[in-house]
Protein backbone atom coordinates (compact mmCIF):
# COMPACT_ATOMS: atom_id res chain seq x y z
CA UNK A 1 0.00 0.00 0.00
CA UNK A 2 3.14 2.52 -0.88
CA UNK A 3 1.15 3.73 -3.73
CA UNK A 4 -1.98 5.13 -1.44
CA UNK A 5 -1.90 8.37 -1.59
CA UNK A 6 -0.71 8.49 -5.13
CA UNK A 7 -4.42 6.98 -5.49
CA UNK A 8 -5.85 9.54 -3.70
CA UNK A 9 -4.12 11.78 -5.45
CA UNK A 10 -5.20 10.40 -8.59
CA UNK A 11 -8.97 10.16 -6.90
CA UNK A 12 -8.80 13.60 -6.81
CA UNK A 13 -7.75 14.60 -10.49
CA UNK A 14 -10.39 12.42 -12.04
CA UNK A 15 -12.72 15.20 -11.69
CA UNK A 16 -11.36 17.81 -13.31
CA UNK A 17 -9.68 15.24 -16.22
CA UNK A 18 -13.01 14.28 -17.03
CA UNK A 19 -14.54 18.08 -17.06
CA UNK A 20 -11.57 18.95 -19.42
CA UNK A 21 -11.98 16.23 -21.51
CA UNK A 22 -15.80 16.91 -21.59
CA UNK A 23 -15.61 20.81 -22.41
CA UNK A 24 -13.18 19.57 -25.51
CA UNK A 25 -15.48 16.71 -26.87
CA UNK A 26 -18.01 18.49 -29.90
CA UNK A 27 -21.59 18.84 -28.39
CA UNK A 28 -22.54 16.48 -31.21
CA UNK A 29 -20.53 13.68 -30.48
CA UNK A 30 -21.81 13.11 -27.17
CA UNK A 31 -24.65 11.00 -28.32
CA UNK A 32 -23.05 9.87 -31.44
CA UNK A 33 -23.04 5.41 -30.83
CA UNK A 34 -20.12 4.01 -32.55
CA UNK A 35 -21.83 -0.05 -32.81
CA UNK A 36 -24.01 -2.04 -31.21
CA UNK A 37 -24.27 -2.42 -27.88
CA UNK A 38 -21.56 0.47 -27.25
CA UNK A 39 -22.43 3.26 -24.99
CA UNK A 40 -22.36 6.80 -26.09
CA UNK A 41 -19.73 9.38 -24.92
CA UNK A 42 -22.39 11.22 -23.07
CA UNK A 43 -23.78 7.48 -21.49
CA UNK A 44 -20.11 6.68 -20.21
CA UNK A 45 -20.30 10.09 -18.39
CA UNK A 46 -23.79 9.52 -17.10
CA UNK A 47 -22.01 6.24 -15.39
CA UNK A 48 -19.63 7.53 -13.69
CA UNK A 49 -21.57 9.99 -11.95
CA UNK A 50 -24.06 7.32 -11.46
CA UNK A 51 -22.05 4.92 -9.70
CA UNK A 52 -20.03 7.32 -7.37
CA UNK A 53 -23.27 6.38 -4.47
CA UNK A 54 -22.76 2.99 -4.25
CA UNK A 55 -18.81 3.51 -4.37
CA UNK A 56 -19.50 5.43 -1.58
CA UNK A 57 -21.64 3.15 0.55
CA UNK A 58 -18.93 0.69 -0.10
CA UNK A 59 -16.15 2.60 1.42
CA UNK A 60 -18.81 3.50 4.04
CA UNK A 61 -19.29 0.11 4.97
CA UNK A 62 -15.65 -0.65 5.30
CA UNK A 63 -15.37 1.81 7.23
CA UNK A 64 -18.39 0.53 9.68
CA UNK A 65 -18.47 -3.13 9.01
CA UNK A 66 -16.17 -5.94 11.03
CA UNK A 67 -16.59 -7.82 8.14
CA UNK A 68 -18.27 -6.43 5.03
CA UNK A 69 -19.92 -8.54 2.17
CA UNK A 70 -20.63 -7.20 -1.22
CA UNK A 71 -22.50 -8.09 -3.70
CA UNK A 72 -21.60 -8.03 -7.62
CA UNK A 73 -23.02 -4.06 -9.46
CA UNK A 74 -24.47 -5.74 -12.24
CA UNK A 75 -26.29 -3.68 -14.77
CA UNK A 76 -29.75 -5.12 -16.10
CA UNK A 77 -29.28 -7.68 -18.23
CA UNK A 78 -31.90 -6.18 -20.75
CA UNK A 79 -29.82 -4.10 -23.31
CA UNK A 80 -31.72 -1.17 -23.43
CA UNK A 81 -31.74 -1.37 -19.54
CA UNK A 82 -28.13 -1.78 -19.52
CA UNK A 83 -27.39 1.75 -20.95
CA UNK A 84 -26.96 4.42 -18.00
CA UNK A 85 -29.35 7.34 -17.71
CA UNK A 86 -28.05 10.33 -19.92
CA UNK A 87 -27.72 12.96 -17.91
CA UNK A 88 -26.42 16.51 -19.35
CA UNK A 89 -22.67 16.91 -19.05
CA UNK A 90 -22.95 19.42 -15.87
CA UNK A 91 -25.42 17.12 -13.83
CA UNK A 92 -22.91 14.21 -14.33
CA UNK A 93 -19.78 16.22 -13.66
CA UNK A 94 -21.45 17.86 -10.37
CA UNK A 95 -22.73 14.90 -9.47
CA UNK A 96 -19.24 13.03 -10.06
CA UNK A 97 -17.78 15.61 -8.13
CA UNK A 98 -19.85 15.74 -5.07
CA UNK A 99 -20.08 12.01 -4.98
CA UNK A 100 -16.25 12.06 -5.19
CA UNK A 101 -15.00 14.87 -2.55
CA UNK A 102 -16.81 12.22 -0.13
CA UNK A 103 -15.09 9.27 -1.19
CA UNK A 104 -11.78 11.22 -0.54
CA UNK A 105 -12.85 12.43 2.75
CA UNK A 106 -14.04 8.76 3.68
CA UNK A 107 -10.53 7.37 2.09
CA UNK A 108 -8.25 9.85 3.71
CA UNK A 109 -9.16 9.63 7.25
CA UNK A 110 -9.43 5.68 7.08
CA UNK A 111 -6.88 4.13 9.42
CA UNK A 112 -4.81 1.54 8.24
CA UNK A 113 -6.72 -1.47 9.73
CA UNK A 114 -9.56 -0.17 7.53
CA UNK A 115 -7.71 0.22 4.27
CA UNK A 116 -6.10 -3.58 4.98
CA UNK A 117 -9.74 -5.19 5.65
CA UNK A 118 -10.62 -7.93 4.02
CA UNK A 119 -14.15 -8.19 2.60
CA UNK A 120 -16.11 -11.06 0.75
CA UNK A 121 -16.79 -10.48 -3.00
CA UNK A 122 -18.32 -12.83 -5.09
CA UNK A 123 -16.57 -11.31 -8.37
CA UNK A 124 -13.24 -10.71 -6.83
CA UNK A 125 -10.42 -13.60 -5.10
CA UNK A 126 -9.25 -10.52 -2.50
CA UNK A 127 -10.95 -7.77 -2.20
CA UNK A 128 -10.20 -4.97 0.80
CA UNK A 129 -10.76 -1.09 0.79
CA UNK A 130 -6.92 -0.18 -0.56
CA UNK A 131 -8.70 -2.61 -3.88
CA UNK A 132 -11.76 -1.06 -3.80
CA UNK A 133 -9.79 2.30 -4.17
CA UNK A 134 -7.34 1.29 -6.48
CA UNK A 135 -10.27 -0.16 -8.88
CA UNK A 136 -11.99 3.68 -8.34
CA UNK A 137 -9.20 5.34 -10.09
CA UNK A 138 -8.52 2.40 -12.95
CA UNK A 139 -12.55 2.48 -13.60
CA UNK A 140 -12.81 5.74 -13.87
CA UNK A 141 -9.82 6.05 -16.46
CA UNK A 142 -11.02 3.01 -18.39
CA UNK A 143 -14.46 4.84 -18.79
CA UNK A 144 -12.19 8.06 -19.80
CA UNK A 145 -10.14 5.87 -22.06
CA UNK A 146 -13.21 4.73 -24.01
CA UNK A 147 -14.85 8.27 -23.97
CA UNK A 148 -11.64 9.17 -25.34
CA UNK A 149 -11.33 6.41 -28.28
CA UNK A 150 -15.40 6.47 -28.67
CA UNK A 151 -14.98 10.58 -29.83
CA UNK A 152 -11.36 10.09 -32.21
CA UNK A 153 -10.59 6.70 -33.22
CA UNK A 154 -11.21 5.74 -36.94
CA UNK A 155 -13.40 2.78 -37.27
CA UNK A 156 -11.02 0.17 -38.16
CA UNK A 157 -9.52 0.71 -35.02
CA UNK A 158 -12.07 1.07 -32.80
CA UNK A 159 -12.16 -1.30 -29.73
CA UNK A 160 -15.34 -3.93 -30.88
CA UNK A 161 -16.39 -4.59 -26.76
CA UNK A 162 -18.65 -7.52 -27.22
Amino acid sequence: MTDRNDILEGLRRSGPILAAFIESVPAAQMNRRRGDGAWTIAEHTGHLAQVQPMLLERIRRFRNEAHPRFEPYLPASDADEDRPVVMTSDEALEAFNRYRDQQIAELASADDATWEKIARHPEYMRYSLYILARHILMHDHWHMYRMEELWLTRDAYLTKLS
